[in-house]
């Protein structure tokens, strides 16, 4: 693999490039010409490999109809399985723990019905102020349905700088009144990872489930779920995994609470031998399987299909040491280039605590995101002052980081920016 050493060359990152053990699967992805993209922790690009398996999902369609779901390239009926297995490599977890279903609200919204269970006191939710808002709504929903104001029953543990999160100052949080904690694994602006091993520990020396939202890790950092012994967690496969818009979500339970009834039933967390059987009583399957709701979207869980072939083939392990790499190397330039334009790094710089993106401050953000994507960079941006930027181990080269920061160095040497109005998109 590729060294530690930096030089701020060209014919440095073109080097990188010939060392990486992963480029050969740059070739599997759509890469528009003359368009570097850096928001494949928003959504990732297609795949070959992936539309080939919607494809063949559409032929199974087309030729066998109804039976399709028992026959043709890939049936459906145990397709949420197959994928579960494939992805359980990606989250440390045994296949039976993992099954891709539902979207990342609806899974929270199932495994907050399952795990919070109120008893005496013991009848708040745990969280934190930073993270992802649809997390709140769901939390903040779970709660009126039990019958608790949200003012008073979800606590959200306080940033110290706005920006990242202490887990010393969760840990101090999780109280005798707290029923579930739910943390994001990696922090969606800023891109802290949590000590999620460490967390765990501390909650159940307390007594207290606690699940993850894994959306902004899965596919980019390797977990040891099963190992951590963490309850449950959720996550989308539509950012580092590329299982396209809307894709089908993934969510993880721990084996030691099968056979627990799914807070949500539905007639997909059958016991598969028992689905048809017509009853008005569910025998829930003895997997995570049993955490399924409705029918699946199934292409939408086609094209999961070739991109979890991807996974498997490049190791979630080699991904993590190259998404490291790959972002020191362009916060490494950042520091080169841009100290004289305002710009601030806003991502842990230990590789322990670093997702997958880096995270740059600037009070022209939103500008500065419109002026990249006029000269061709995909950057996004999150309010009120992140510009997030993600090479991807599996389709990003050094060659295209470096040409990024050159792009950024002369957007804010002539000030491009100012052409544009310092408001997000409708969609940013």
């Amino acid at each position: 693999m590729v060294s530690d050493h930096f030089l701020p060359t060209l014919d440095y990152a073109e080097q990188l490039d010939r060392e990486d053990s992963l480029s050969r699967f740059r070739a599997e992805f759509y890469l528009k010409p003359d368009s570097i993209y850096m928001d494949g922790n928003s959504l990732g690009l297609l795949s070959r490999r992936a539309e080939r398996t919607l494809l063949e999902a559409v032929a199974d369609w087309r030729e066998h109809g109804i039976d399709g779901w028992t026959q043709g390239n890939h049936p459906w009926f145990t397709l949420s399985e197959s994928l579960g297995e494939l992805s359980a490599p990606l989250v440390g977890a045994s296949p039976e723990e993992v099954i891709v279903t539902g979207s990342t609200t609806v899974n929270l919204h199932q495994l907050v019905a399952t795990f919070y269970q109120p008893q005496g006191t013991r009848t708040k939710i745990l969280a934190d102020e930073l993270t992802f808002p649809s997390d709140i709504y769901a939390l903040q929903s779970q709660l009126r349905i039990r019958g608790y104001d949200p003012d008073t029953h979800l606590i959200r543990v306080k940033s110290r700088d706005g920006r990242f999160l202490e887990e010393e100052d969760i840990i101090d949080a999780m109280t005798d009144d707290i029923a579930l904690i739910i943390l994001p694994t990696v922090l969606y602006r800023s891109g802290q990872v949590l000590d999620m091993q460490r967390l765990t520990a501390e909650a159940h020396r307390r007594g207290i489930f606690i699940g993850f939202d894994g959306c902004h890790s899965v596919g980019a950092i390797p977990h040891s779920f099963s190992e951590w012994d963490v309850d449950f967690a959720y996550w989308c496969n539509y950012k580092y995994v590329n299982g396209g818009p809307g894709s089908v979500g993934g969510l993880y339970v721990n084996r030691k609470h099968f056979g627990a009834n799914p807070g949500l039933a539905g007639w997909f967390g059958s016991r598969k031998d028992k689905q048809f059987d017509m009853e008005h009583t569910l025998t829930p399957a003895e997997t995570a399987g049993a955490y399924q709701i409705g029918t699946p979207h199934v292409l939408s869980l086609a094209p999961l299909i070739g991109s979890l072939e991807m996974f498997a083939e490049a190791g979630i392990e080699n991904i993590r040491r190259k998404s490291l790499h790959i972002n020191r190397y362009l916060m490494n330039l950042i520091e080169h280039e841009l100290a004289d334009y305002g710009l601030f790094i806003g991502t842990p710089g230990e590789d322990a605590r670093r997702g997958g993106h880096v995270s740059l401050e600037h009070e022209e953000a939103a500008r500065i995101c419109k002026a990249l994507k006029k000269n061709g960079v995909i950057p996004d941006f999150r309010a009120p002052n992140v510009i997030r930027l993600a090479p991807i181990a599996l389709y990003t080269s050094y060659t295209e980081v470096w040409k990024v920061v050159q792009i950024l160095k002369k957007i804010m040497a002539e000030e491009q920016y100012k052409l544009y109005p310092n408001e997000r998109e409708v969609v940013s």
